[in-house]
């Protein structure tokens, strides 16, 4: 009888036998070992605006070196990067080997602060982000991670020693959404993302709203008290525009009007900084003081029109603002 291997990375606990890949297309049972087939071998790497994460409190206007290996643990119709996340075991896409070490000093050449590991989802290549992150550390360069959040608390506890943002695609906050869109489930999520604001990580959601499956008014409510009450009121949130992408090509581009709705349903339950996403809105994009409503950061797209904020602070009231400025 073949013995199997359980992968125990994500709530999916794929049992491998011999030479067997997982779910992710990535994790493979070599020997009786979950490996990390990914390990060193980035697909896609670029200098980006931290602005385009989306993470908009955390080190505005300054560039950050985006990185991302093959693979996926979710399976999402609307995914727009489905040609590297579902890549499954094709390298046609992969550059050069790169080394942790390497990457870190990758980032210092092209003078980034931060890495991003991001674009497919960064988390079931495990081993590589983490050994990135630890180097990254040593050498001053912060930390990012662009993740879905589908994975079990203990390897995201050892990691989140290492990261300094997070922005989290909350696909919905309807398990059947997550079932049947993602292939996924909901409640591992909420849990990684409570689990990942109580070890410290700037946290931001980003929610995808997409027409006629996570659209309406009261799963926005749900999702906005959900996480007022769990990761506090001060979490930004982007709501962000669906252009027909992958499978759902049937699927018109969402409404102006559903999104600057959704930032008023959240600015009613009490969310400090909502923003737009994938549309020109001056007040949506813009970072608002929550005390005396000055404008304190203006945006255009991924570009920073004005800065006022001052050690973190609004230059009018002096109210901290929540982030990572400097």
């Amino acid at each position: 009888m073949t013995t199997r291997t359980r992968c125990i990375l994500c709530p999916k606990g794929c049992e491998l036998r011999p030479d067997q890949t997982g779910d992710c297309g990535v994790r493979r049972n070599i020997g009786g070992k979950i490996v990390c087939t990914t390990y060193g071998l980035p697909c896609s790497l670029h200098v980006d605006p931290v602005e385009k994460k989306p993470l908009y409190h955390f080190l505005p206007g300054t560039s950050i070196l985006s990185m991302a290996t093959r693979g996926c643990n979710l399976h999402c119709k609307q995914c727009q990067n489905w040609h590297i996340s579902q890549a499954g075991k094709s390298r046609q896409d992969v550059i050069n080997k790169v080394f942790p070490v390497d990457l870190s000093d990758m980032a210092l050449a092209n003078h980034c602060p931060s890495i991003a590991y991001t674009y497919t989802e960064p988390l079931v290549s495990f081993e590589y982000t983490y050994d990135c992150c630890v180097a990254a550390k040593d050498r001053g360069v912060r930390n990012v991670l662009v993740t879905a959040a589908y994975i079990n608390p203990n390897p995201l506890r050892k990691i989140c020693r290492f990261v300094d943002a997070a922005n989290v695609d909350l696909k919905s906050f309807d398990e059947n959404f997550y079932h049947s869109i993602c292939g996924a489930a909901l409640k591992p999520v909420l849990k990684a993302l409570i689990l990942m604001k109580e070890s410290g990580i700037l946290l931001e959601i980003t929610n995808l709203i997409i027409p006629t499956l996570n659209d309406s008014e009261e799963e926005t409510g749900k999702l906005c008290r959900w996480v007022a009450e769990h990761l506090g009121r001060e979490t930004p949130i982007h709501f962000s525009r669906f252009y027909p992408h992958n499978q759902l090509m049937h699927l018109p581009p969402t409404a102006t009007t559903t999104l600057l709705r959704a930032r008023e349903i959240a600015r009613e339950e009490g969310l400090m900084f909502v923003y737009v996403g994938n549309m020109d809105n001056r007040e949506g994009e813009g970072t608002w003081c929550p005390s005396c409503g000055t404008m304190l950061v203006e945006r255009s797209g991924y570009r920073i029109v004005d800065n006022l904020l001052e050690m973190g602070r609004c230059p009018r009231c002096s109210t901290p603002i929540h982030g990572i400025w400097e």
